[in-house]
């Protein structure tokens, strides 16, 4: 809507023409970004330029949290100082040590991302952290530094404590992957179960304008605190048509359970029009890149599930070819990030929260790239209820 002033000095009001989105705003852009893309019909994704695959295959995710937040990848001296600022940003603050207690056993089912999200909130208010309207660049980005180095101390604590455990302390000598196992355990992890969880960490921080990115950036575009930016983020994150498929997903092998079961399984599915978890994505029109680079690390590890899982990938595409002629369906990230943590020890309630612990770094990077844009984000929506005014009834 725009308002004019006619001759004589009266306003009027000119409603600007709607223009009308697909549903679900699917391919429509609505801002510009530095931060990456995705390519669905080329199977490519990038971060700030570099293949997101070949950064999992040679960096470690502290360099890749650098390159998002900073713009460019860290040499050796860049990538000690920042591991030396962040590091000490994983300790709780003194003030959550006796609520953590009690969001961890606030309900009688673990909802861990509820749980992060209300923590998160409790140190944000103990840090005094104020909207990103108010705040310099500066500001802004050691409130993200803060809350990104935190969110694996919170997860994991939150975790022991739902399962009468103490919380294990940070350790400031550990690469971000591997701590987050070691607070997790409580045992420091093998160097292969670390690299395969920082590789899945690398690949899913970022990945366009996925529901939660796109819900932390409305948020943010209000100018509110960058933590409530976030914590929207965590309530998209937790649907499990998002983020909330990786134990669901591992459940479908689990159902299966042996390879002479797959044929069976899969076609009564199909045919009754079943949703199969880990396949399909909403961008990706030939094999998600995630599900490439994980299905290599799950080889590398070996071991029956890995084979079950190859085996049905290989069966339910080749049963689609056959019963649904013309319709793709490939594995998405979904599916072999279970895999990847089930062989690397990590209970399933942990797996998307262990996907949040990533994306948290993703968000953050786009909250502080929205915090430079004044606009607020606000659309409209088409009434299609009956025709207004109605007249109201008396008494």
């Amino acid at each position: 809507m725009s308002i004019t002033t006619e001759r004589g000095g009266s306003a009027a009001v000119r409603e600007t023409p709607a223009v009308t989105a697909p549903r679900g705003l699917s391919g429509v852009v609505v801002t510009d970004t530095e931060l990456g893309d995705v390519r669905g019909r080329e199977g490519f994704y990038h971060y700030r330029e570099y293949s997101a695959v070949e950064l999992a295959r040679k960096r470690t995710f502290e360099d890749v949290w650098h390159l998002l937040f900073f713009g460019h990848l860290p040499d050796a001296a860049a990538r000690a100082d920042f591991q030396a600022r962040t590091a000490p940003l994983r300790h709780l603050p003194g003030s959550l040590r006796e609520l953590l207690p009690i969001l961890a056993k606030s309900g009688p089912d673990p909802r861990p991302l509820a749980s992060l999200g209300a923590a998160l909130s409790a140190a944000a208010g103990a840090r005094g952290i104020r909207p990103l309207y108010d705040l310099t660049p500066g500001e802004r980005l050691d409130d993200a530094l803060f809350a990104t180095a935190l969110v694996p101390t919170l997860l994991t604590a939150l975790h022991r404590l739902r399962h009468g455990l103490e919380p294990v302390e940070p350790r400031d000598d550990l690469s971000y992957a591997a701590n987050y196992l070691y607070m997790l355990t409580g045992d420091e992890p093998t160097a292969d179960r670390a690299r395969a969880i920082e590789q899945y960490l690398i690949s899913t921080v970022d990945h366009g304008f996925n529901a939660s990115t796109f819900t932390a950036r409305v948020i943010a575009s209000t100018g509110a605190d960058l933590v409530a930016c976030l914590v929207g983020g965590l309530g998209a994150l937790s649907g499990p048509l998002h983020g909330g498929a990786p134990s669901r997903a591992l459940d479908t092998l689990d159902a299966i359970g042996t390879p002479d079961r797959i044929d069976g399984w899969i076609r009564e599915r199909v045919l009754a029009g079943d949703r199969i978890m880990g396949f399909g994505h909403a961008v990706y029109r030939m094999e998600d890149p995630r599900s490439r680079l994980l299905r290599e690390i799950a080889e590398g590890m070996g071991g029956a599930l890995v084979d079950l899982a190859v085996t049905t990938e290989k069966q339910v595409v080749a049963i689609l070819a056959e019963l649904k002629p013309g319709r793709e369906l490939h594995t998405n990230v979904e599916f072999y990030a279970g895999v990847v943590m089930e062989l690397c020890g990590l209970p399933r309630e942990m797996f998307t929260p262990t996907f949040a612990a990533a994306r948290t770094v993703g968000w953050s990077a786009n909250i502080l790239e929205q915090a430079t844009d004044s606009k607020i984000i606000r659309p409209a929506a088409r009434y299609v209820g009956p025709p207004p005014p109605r007249p109201v009834p008396t008494g």
